[in-house]
C-alpha cells in the first residue's frame, strides 16, 4: 500500500509516519531527506525541486512494492497541497496495483508554529526553509483534498492519533 501523509508543514506528518511504519513494518520516504541526500550542496527549495523528488519517491516506491507487494510506504515531506502532486502518486499505485490511503494531518496555527520553532531551534529538520511563515503560505494555497482522506488531528494524544490511523490502513 501507498500512504500519502498530507498536511501543512509542522502538522505532525512525519512523527506519524514514522510511528506508522514502526508498527507495520512500513518504510517512510521522506522528500526532504531525500532532497538533502541527492542535492547537498545545491538545495532549492523550488517546486522543480519538489517534483523530481517525488519521482525518486515514486521509483523507490515501485521498487520496494515489487520486491514485497505487502510492504506499506509513507510518502512524507510533501504537504500534498496540490491535487496533481496527489493525483500523480495515486496514478502510480494504481499501475502498481497497490492500494493508497491519504492521511492528511491537521492541527492548531499555534501547535504548528511551536513545532517549527521547536525543530529549527534543534536543527532537527533537513529543510531549512521550514518556517511558520512557510506554513502560512502553503496553508494560503491548500487545495482541498476532495479524494477519500482520513483526518488526524495531531493536537490529540499521539496514541489517539495512531488508533485513527491504523484503522484506515485497514
Amino acid at each position: 500500500m501507498i500512504v500519502l501523509m498530507a498536511g501543512l508543514p509542522g502538522s505532525g506528518k512525519s512523527t506519524l509516519a514514522l510511528e506508522l511504519a514502526a508498527r507495520t513494518s512500513g518504510i517512510v520516504l521522506g522528500k526532504d531527506q531525500i532532497r538533502s541526500a541527492l542535492f547537498s550542496k545545491d538545495v532549492e527549495y523550488s517546486a522543480e525541486q519538489d517534483d523530481f523528488c517525488q519521482q525518486v519517491m515514486i521509483a523507490a516506491a515501485g521498487y520496494i512494492l515489487r520486491k514485497n507487494p505487502a510492504r506499506t510506504v509513507f510518502f512524507d515531506g510533501r504537504t500534498f497541497s496540490r491535487r496533481a502532486n496527489i493525483d500523480q502518486v495515486v496514478r502510480a499505485a494504481e499501475a502498481l496495483q497497490q492500494p493508497w490511503r491519504i492521511l492528511l494531518c491537521v492541527c492548531r496555527d499555534e501547535s504548528a508554529r511551536q513545532r517549527l520553532e521547536k525543530q529549527a531551534a534543534k536543527g532537527e529538520h533537513p529543510a531549512r526553509n521550514r518556517d511558520y511563515q512557510l506554513y502560512l503560505d502553503v496553508k494560503a494555497r491548500f487545495e482541498e483534498i476532495t479524494l477519500p482522506k482520513t483526518i488526524i488531528d495531531t493536537d490529540q494524544p499521539i496514541e489517539a492519533s495512531l488508533e485513527k490511523a491504523l484503522d484506515a490502513l485497514r
